[in-house]
């Protein structure tokens, strides 16, 4: 099977909002290296383990471009090279005090204001890039349409493969998997403090793209490259 590459933000490795997300779901995407999780007064140690573990499979990050197959006239370098000079073209994004939230059943951090230039950004990674992308299989497309999508999503499949894009678009760093609204409170009011402090002292630049490779399917995706933002 082919990798698949998808085009993330995730903060620099080392900074302190890496620091909070690699500890929180117990993994450095960067060396594909398990970390020590955060010791919490709400939830123990085997429960946050359990509640972090699909989004430990893709690392701390914001989807930009969904996982995608590159097309057979493609290579990763062609990918790098394309990234590269979409991020010359733009300009990098304060995004502003972020919240925890809950995105339908999981837990996620947003933006606590909208920002048109995020949406610009996101919406040039899905459109320039997608000569690259591997057409999704009838097979593919099966099994998103078991999510209920609406008309418009639909139709952003069919052109992009994947429905939530353009103005179906939410930027988000996910937290935790599906979870009951009593255990997501849990997981809002544990990480309250911490991002209000980071909010405060580190605020939130989306400053850079980065591709992330899943080698073979199933297998957690590391993060390959980052390219600055250098309009």
């Amino acid at each position: 099977m082919k990798p698949r590459y998808a085009v993330y933000f995730a903060p620099e490795q080392g900074s302190p909002w890496w620091e909070f997300g690699s500890r929180w779901l117990g993994r450095d995407e960067c060396e594909d290296v398990n970390k020590v999780q955060h010791a919490l007064a709400e939830i123990g140690p085997v429960e946050l383990r359990e509640i972090t573990a699909q989004p430990r499979r893709y690392g701390f990050h914001a989807t930009l471009k969904a996982p995608f197959s590159l097309s057979g006239s493609h290579n990763a370098a062609d990918l790098t090279a394309r990234l590269r000079a979409l991020a010359a073209t733009r300009k990098p994004v304060l995004l502003g005090p972020m919240q925890a939230v809950m995105l339908g059943d999981f837990v996620a951090l947003v933006p606590a204001l909208g920002s048109d230039e995020l949406m610009a950004l996101a919406a040039a990674c899905v459109t320039t890039l997608d000569d690259l992308r591997r057409p999704l299989s009838e097979a593919d497309l099966a099994r998103r349409r078991v999510e209920q999508l609406d008309a418009r999503e639909q139709e952003l499949l069919q052109q992009y493969g994947y429905p939530y894009v353009l103005e179906c678009f939410r930027f988000h760093l996910t937290l935790s998997g599906p979870l009951a609204r009593p255990t997501a409170q849990r997981v809002l009011q544990a990480v309250a403090a911490p991002v209000a402090q980071l909010n405060a002292t580190a605020p939130l630049v989306l400053d850079r793209l980065c591709l992330f490779v899943e080698p073979a399917p199933g297998q957690p995706f590391q993060r390959m490259a980052d390219v600055a933002l250098s309009a």
